[in-house]
């Protein structure tokens, strides 16, 4: 991410960001890494995930990232609401 592509974004909120262009095979060392990394629950980091995905600057600093996210959040609604 450029530095004028973040305006509006704390620095959490961008390395957030970064850390979800990773792909990882397994949850558990996912949980692990935000745990090390930011010293945060895994729920208290996919409150913050999502409420940044929701946001104008956080879109404007990563579409795809953030299209993408919106998407696997919406599937993952739409899959808790068939059950």
């Amino acid at each position: 991410m450029q530095p004028e592509a973040v305006s509006g974004l704390t620095d959490l909120e961008v390395r957030i960001l970064e850390f979800e262009r990773s792909w990882w095979q397994y949850a558990g060392a996912k949980e692990s890494a935000i745990k090390e990394l930011f010293d945060l629950t895994a729920p208290a980091y996919y409150q913050l995930l999502n409420d940044l995905i929701d946001r104008e600057a956080a879109l404007i600093a990563a579409p795809m990232l953030v299209k993408r996210l919106r998407r696997l959040r919406q599937a993952r609604m739409s899959a808790r609401t068939a059950r």
